[in-house]
């Protein structure tokens, strides 16, 4: 795609502004390192163009602190570019081994899909990250079929970014942009672990 150029224009009836400014599913995934970092990136320029961004973390902890978290509220209360919304799905990591750990994951889950339907039909935000989304959909938590059809019916101009591996091919089927992030070459590799500043 030379230039931000099209290679094809279809006969879809709409302007070059109605296609340019159509609003987009974007699918981050794949085994490598970079897919929230990424979506991040678009909540970075989502806020400079003034939308109302909002983030919904579904696997990571709820006590773990993330520098996009910060960084992203900060500005988001700073007055300048659009407002920002963190939302966290209870706990986080499924290898929390406690009774019914993996029912209260499923449950949070759950409510946070509904929570974010209710918020597609209301028009909240302009730009929904939706961060380690396929885990609960690969898991069986939420249906996929009711998310391709939500997001198929979204109303207005909102975008959704969503994140994490083993993305379900229905998912990676209705998406507009997806993105795989393949590891060539990890310090995890050579026995390194994760280092802050670099994974949060």
């Amino acid at each position: 795609m030379p230039q931000g150029k099209p290679s094809v224009v279809p006969e879809d009836g709409l302007t070059t502004r109605q296609r340019r400014t159509r609003p987009l599913v974007m699918v981050h995934t794949g085994p490598g390192k970079g897919k929230s970092t990424a979506a991040f990136g678009t909540a970075l320029r989502a806020w400079n163009q003034g939308w109302a961004v909002g983030v919904f973390q579904f696997v990571k902890s709820a006590k773990w602190k993330v520098g996009e978290e910060r960084a992203l509220r900060v500005l988001g209360d700073s007055g300048e570019g659009g407002t920002v919304v963190w939302h966290k799905m209870g706990e986080g990591w499924s290898w929390i081994q406690r009774p019914g750990a993996e029912e209260d994951h499923a449950a949070d889950a759950r409510e946070g899909w509904e929570q974010i339907k209710r918020d597609l039909a209301a028009g909240t935000y302009r730009l929904y990250v939706l961060d380690e989304f396929t885990y609960p959909i690969k898991w069986g938590w939420i249906d996929v079929d009711d998310v391709v059809a939500t997001l198929a019916g979204r109303p207005g101009s909102q975008h959704v970014v969503i994140t994490g591996r083993d993305a379900h091919p229905d998912l990676l089927a209705a998406a507009d942009l997806v993105t795989e992030m393949t590891k060539v070459k990890h310090p995890m590799d050579a026995g390194q672990k994760g280092q802050r500043g670099i994974e949060w």
